[in-house]
């Protein structure tokens, strides 16, 4: 009897990898194995209900591969020091951990010596591109496959599907597709298919149940979160949960993105992410106080294209590590704590406390008083400073006059 190819699914528990762990054993009789990378967005419960929904759909075997350390490391703590929030709004959520996700489960597949690796990403979204990427650079020799965007299919094609072939599932709740991880929630669905609609208040994995106001601290050293309402944290795992079980309860963190897929086309998602709002904006508040105009400037720049390269799948190219070098760089001085007022669906940045606060200083204090120059100085600084914009409509004027 002809033994069957090895295939390694990348599996969520949701529709597309359940249609996919299925209909790669039935239909192109693969052996399958699911695995699982955890980007910190699931719990022991959730993870033990995705291993026997697995197994109901007839995976050899099933695992799970914990990378939420590395996604820290080596991601979320840039994309603090980055500030980064694509379009002004998305702390890319499912964009940043796409990565560590694929490069989890092709070092896997090579580990268990599968014949190919698979996975249930859409012929119209960014992922295909995010897996496929990864996989082709760490492990050519594999065969990628992916059923869902190579039979163009629907979600109502797959669900029936599945019916057909005895699987037991909460239909309703899978019309929704929840991609769930330490740095965010991205949450699809038909509302997000269209210009015009915005999700119902069901979709969100979270409800709002504070009424507020509550004030929150969250305390930071050079750069990273390391303390909560006064309170040190060693973990910043533990830290980034912690704010968004609070944030959560109000719907902060709420919005939806919309912006330019990798495939160039727009894209439309919901997402809720309390966490990553509240500490890149707190983050970003610190920051003012204590870098320098020029500082600030080259991070705005560092971090859009940080973001914009993580969010286009290209984590791995090197130049991903010279700009990591100066954003870590940027922090040697970015310690403190700020004071944020909670609201249900708003927040209020307070204030800051830090011993780099450059507002702190004996050279005087905006609109009161200098210290440190006379008024003859700012008089002359004032008529050097000028002095381009003033040739240039000296010249000018001169030029019209001769034109007339």
């Amino acid at each position: 009897m002809e033994k069957k190819k090895k295939v390694v699914l990348a599996f969520s528990g949701g529709l597309d990898t359940s249609f996919c762990a299925k209909y790669l054993s039935a239909d192109l009789g693969y052996e399958v194995h699911t695995a699982i990378a955890n980007t910190g967005g699931f719990s022991d419960e959730e993870l033990e209900k995705i291993a026997a929904r697995a197994k109901a759909l007839g995976a050899e075997s099933h695992a799970v591969l914990d990378v939420t350390r590395d996604y820290y490391d080596k991601s979320i703590r840039y994309m603090i020091a980055g500030n980064v929030l694509r379009n002004g709004t998305y702390p890319i959520s499912v964009s940043s951990e796409r990565i560590f996700q694929a490069m989890a489960i092709i070092e896997y597949a090579k580990k268990i010596g599968a014949d190919a690796v698979a996975h249930g990403s859409t012929g119209a979204g960014n992922d295909q591109v995010r897996f496929d990427l990864t996989f082709q650079i760490l492990a050519p020799e594999i065969e990628i496959i992916t059923p869902t965007r190579d039979m163009v299919l629907t979600r109502d094609y797959e669900i029936n599907y599945l019916k057909e072939h005895g699987i037991e599932a909460d239909y309703k709740k899978l019309e929704y597709s929840i991609n769930k991880g330490l740095w965010g929630t991205s949450i699809g669905g038909k509302e997000t298919l269209c210009s015009e609609k915005t999700l119902p208040e069901e979709a969100y994995p979270s409800q709002v149940t504070a009424q507020g106001p509550e004030k929150l601290t969250i305390g930071f050293h050079k750069g990273e979160p390391v303390a909560v309402n006064g309170r040190e944290i060693a973990d910043p795992i533990e830290i980034i949960r912690l704010v968004e079980s609070i944030g959560a309860k109000y719907g902060i963190g709420r919005d939806m993105h919309i912006g330019d897929t990798i495939i160039g086309i727009k894209g439309r998602v919901g997402f809720e992410a309390a966490a990553p709002i509240l500490l890149i904006n707190a983050h970003k508040m610190l920051e003012k106080h204590t870098l320098t105009k020029w500082q600030l400037y080259w991070k705005d720049q560092i971090g859009t294209w940080y973001g914009m390269f993580l969010h286009e799948a290209q984590y791995l190219d090197p130049v991903m590590r010279d700009m990591e070098a100066f954003l870590e760089h940027s922090q040697e001085h970015v310690t403190g704590t700020v004071e944020i007022e909670l609201r249900p669906y708003s927040y209020t940045l307070v204030g800051v406390d830090s011993p780099y606060d450059l507002m702190k200083t004996d050279f005087g204090e905006y609109g009161e008083i200098n210290k440190a120059w006379s008024a003859d100085d700012v008089k002359g600084f004032t008529t050097i400073i000028g002095n381009p914009m003033k040739i240039y409509y000296n010249v000018t004027r001169r030029g019209d006059k001769c034109e007339k």
